[in-house]
């Protein structure tokens, strides 16, 4: 069963509840419209947990495609033969990376950056990778 499935038998389910507990009280209205009202409250329920449902789903596909730019990039570098010996930390949020660690030399620190632009989704590049000195 689906989510969407889910979210309307748990509204029938509401709805129903509401009915039967307006059985019990007295008031001018027919069975009609209070099971009418009670379908109308589910309604507004299931559209509210239809919208958290959505905004819940946008900000895990946020992550998801992180998640999938910090592995694009990580992939990239270890097949790259200058910089796969190295040990850069790649983290990624919102599109926009940033680059730990360090490098040989700034030659391999800028291909590290290139390397992470060239990547789909990647908004910016932070690079934080320190040249080590030669000595």
């Amino acid at each position: 069963m689906t989510r969407s499935s889910n979210l309307l038998m748990i509204a029938v389910a509401a709805a129903a509840m509401l009915t039967l507990s307006a059985c019990d009280k007295r008031d001018d209205q027919t069975v009609g419209q209070t099971i009418d009202k009670g379908l109308a409250g589910a309604k507004a329920e299931l559209k509210d947990a239809k919208e958290a449902t959505k905004e819940a789903a946008a900000k895990g596909g946020a992550a998801a495609s992180d998640a999938t730019i910090t592995t694009k990039i990580n992939v990239a570098l270890v097949a790259d033969d200058q910089l796969k010996a190295l040990k850069i930390d790649v983290d990624t949020k919102d599109g926009k990376v940033v680059l730990t660690g360090v490098a040989p030399d700034a030659i391999s620190r800028d291909r590290a950056t290139a390397m992470a632009k060239a990547v789909e989704g990647v908004v910016d590049v932070d690079n934080r990778l320190t040249v080590q000195p030669k000595g």
